[in-house]
């Protein structure tokens, strides 16, 4: 794993200020990649690349980026893993390649020479972001994984286009002007995130997952270059329920264990210490459970705890991690390659101090306004993890694609009711009840506490406006959201398209399906994603997700409904599947979720902090954002009438990440050293 960043500057560079700032970039991305750094200039051609590596596989100086193909043609700076490379390999050494090291960089230039830019990457089975650049066609080609693994943002400022892993390498370019945007302010308060392909900074943009962006330099058009699909979620969920799979249960299960079996074992690949987090839940308990029948050595696994019973997974994990290692020991006890087996499983209890000072940190960590609060928990997972090992699996993805989600039953269940009664009808029984819920006097104290987060007069608001959906879609789009209205909140914000469409023009989607496929183009790669990478690789951790090969993603499509939810319970599959590793006992039980008591915490030990960055008068003076309805939930919160914690979590993300991030410009001392362009071999 590693860190890239450069610019294009068509009108031509001056070499050693390029290598400069270039250097700058790289600094403020040396998390992602402590073990090595290097710099490639083309200064007449007006590019230039860095990069910071977290050497994986090829420890040698022959894996040392930016590197060049063997005819010098292409130029990389990657980021990620190609999983398949020693297949690629072997494929095109048999056409006469030859290779000088054993890393999978080599390979994908090497791939990219035999078969073109978009045909390499569609053979590519990996998490990866990276940029190539064509001396012959004068080029830049900036490429996505298909699930948006790894990250890559661009932005154009003036007529330099820059590129980077993390936002906070373009601040310490000179050229870099952007200003915050409001409606991607909205669209966070919204969500909990920004959503691709939106930045929280006018003009810079995420390159959606999937997709190349190409821009040819010297062509006048360049900045209107958009990003191309070389692979669609879309087309796969599509042509996966037009192809379903036909096969018996038990044909289901083997074919997912072989899939998956596969695409533990590759991501097992590694030239440096690897281990697994284990949740205690299904997903990470399956991973754990392939990758130790993929090894005759001990699976290392890594866990936290909560003293918060309601919190706390560890003792499931524990109990789990017994069992393999255990099975483990007595498969391989007489096996000549044997030695000491013992429980490699770590697990370490945090206490609520240990999980308060992360805070300060999440700023720099996610680098723009990020509102998930198992942000906490999954950063120090990380942090232990990494100072056992330097890449882990994690068992991610598998809620989105094998239906383990509550909405996914309640959501389709609520719009089976709704959709008995005409929209008209529906709209008028909506207004009756927006136009009562203020006014009507309720006992509200006690509602909540027989009911949870919301009094009966919010419970009438929110059904309110739960009805007036006319659509799956829409239901999802607003059971997905924390401020429901955001554009009450942020100043000077507009109404923005939430990115994303039905989920199909020309196949059925029943409404868990496309809830279903919301979340996988959504909330997975702008969420989830998100969260593992920034917090694993802050500690410079590799993080590897078997669940989201893309062969994975395609068989999930196949299944039919009651394959994923059976008896209203979701991930049927995936249970029957551990079920031949694992006993019952051990996993069957509610889904427990990975959080952290912010609703408590927000009226104990962070009330001072988040005090300061909700008053009134700093944020009328920020003028982002509006005081009055901000502070209405803050008191609301504070005196228990209501759980606010995720709306507010949202705001104090924000607020802190402004704070966090004004003139942010890392300098190191010392000249780069700076791999020149060579002449280019035909």
């Amino acid at each position: 794993m590693c860190g890239i960043a450069g610019f294009l500057s068509p009108a031509g560079l001056d070499g050693q200020f390029a290598a400069t700032i270039v250097e700058r970039m790289t600094m403020a991305l040396q998390h992602r990649g402590p073990d090595d750094d290097g710099i490639w200039i083309d200064a007449d051609a007006g590019i230039v690349f860095g990069h910071r590596r977290l050497s994986i596989l090829d420890l040698s100086p022959r894996g040392h980026q930016p590197m060049r193909s063997g005819d010098g043609r292409y130029i990389t700076t990657f980021n990620g893993e190609i999983y398949n490379f020693r297949a690629l390999r072997a494929e095109l050494e048999a056409v006469g390649h030859k290779f000088r090291g054993g890393s999978d960089t080599e390979v994908l230039l090497a791939a990219v020479r035999q078969w073109g830019v978009r045909d390499a990457v569609e053979r590519f089975n990996g998490m990866f972001a990276f940029a190539l650049w064509d001396r012959q066609q004068r080029t830049l080609h900036l490429v996505r994984d298909r699930a948006g693994e790894k990250p890559l943002y661009y932005t154009w400022q003036g007529d330099t286009l820059l590129f980077a892993s993390e936002l906070k390498a373009f601040r310490v370019h000179p050229a870099f002007r952007a200003e915050i945007d409001r409606d991607a302010l909205a669209l966070f308060l919204r969500h909990g995130y920004v959503p691709t392909p939106h930045t929280i900074y006018e003009g810079v943009f995420k390159l959606p997952p999937a997709t190349i962006l190409s821009v040819r330099a010297g062509r006048a058009d360049g900045r209107d270059a958009e990003p191309i699909e070389y692979w669609s979620a879309r087309q796969a969920a599509e042509q996966g329920l037009e192809r379903p799979f036909t096969g018996t249960d038990q044909e289901a299960i083997d074919r997912l264990n072989e899939l998956l079996s596969d695409a533990v074992k590759v991501r097992m690949e590694s030239d440096v210490p690897l281990g697994a987090f284990l949740s205690g839940g299904v997903d990470s308990s399956l991973i754990v459970a392939l990758m130790q029948a993929n090894t005759h050595l001990p699976v290392r696994t890594f866990t936290i705890g909560f003293a918060e019973a309601r919190y706390n997974e560890a003792q499931h994990a524990a109990a789990i991690a017994r069992h393999l290692h255990t099975r483990h020991r007595e498969q391989y006890i007489t096996s000549s390659v044997a030695r000491e087996l013992g429980t490699e499983h770590t697990e370490l209890y945090v206490t609520p101090s240990q999980t308060l000072d992360v805070i300060p940190r999440l700023p720099v960590i996610y680098d723009e306004p990020f509102a998930d609060p198992s942000q906490i928990p999954t950063f120090l997972v990380s942090e232990m993890t990494r100072r056992h090992v330097t890449v882990s699996l994690s068992g991610d993805g598998g809620d989105e694609l094998f239906a383990g989600y509550k909405r996914y039953r309640r959501g389709p269940a609520l719009w089976a009711g709704m959709r008995r009664v005409p929209l008209p009808l529906r709209r008028s029984i909506a207004a009756l009840l927006g136009a009562s819920h203020r006014t009507v006097w309720l006992p509200d104290s006690a509602f909540r506490r027989w009911t949870g987060k919301r009094t009966l007069r919010d419970r009438i608001g929110q059904a309110a406006d739960i009805i007036r959906a006319d659509s799956p879609t829409a239901l999802w789009y607003y059971l997905m959201s924390y401020w429901k209205d955001p554009l009450d909140v942020v100043v000077g914000a507009h109404a923005v398209p939430p990115g994303f469409g039905a989920p199909s023009r020309r196949v059925s989607f029943d409404a868990m399906r496309q809830m279903m496929y919301l979340d996988l183009v959504t909330y997975l790669p702008d969420d989830i994603l998100v969260k593992l990478d920034r917090a694993s690789m802050a500690v410079s951790l590799e993080s590897r997700i078997p669940m989201l090969d893309h062969r994975v993603i395609e068989f999930a499509w196949q299944l039919q409904p009651d394959l994923l939810m059976r008896r209203g319970r979701g991930k049927w599959v995936i249970r029957e599947l551990l079920t031949r590793y694992l006993p019952n006992e051990l996993t069957d039980r509610p889904k427990q979720g990975f959080d952290i008591p912010v609703a408590d915490w927000l009226r104990g030990p962070l009330r001072d902090w988040a005090e300061g960055l909700l008053n009134e008068e700093r944020l009328r003076r920020e003028g982002m954002l509006r005081p009055a309805p901000i502070r209405k939930k803050w008191l609301q919160h504070l005196r228990g009438a209501a759980n606010w914690n995720i709306d507010l979590w949202t705001v104090l993300m924000f607020q802190g990440w402004l704070e966090a991030t004004q003139d942010v410009r890392p300098v190191r001392n010392g000249a780069p050293t700076v791999m020149e362009a060579a002449p280019l071999v035909s």
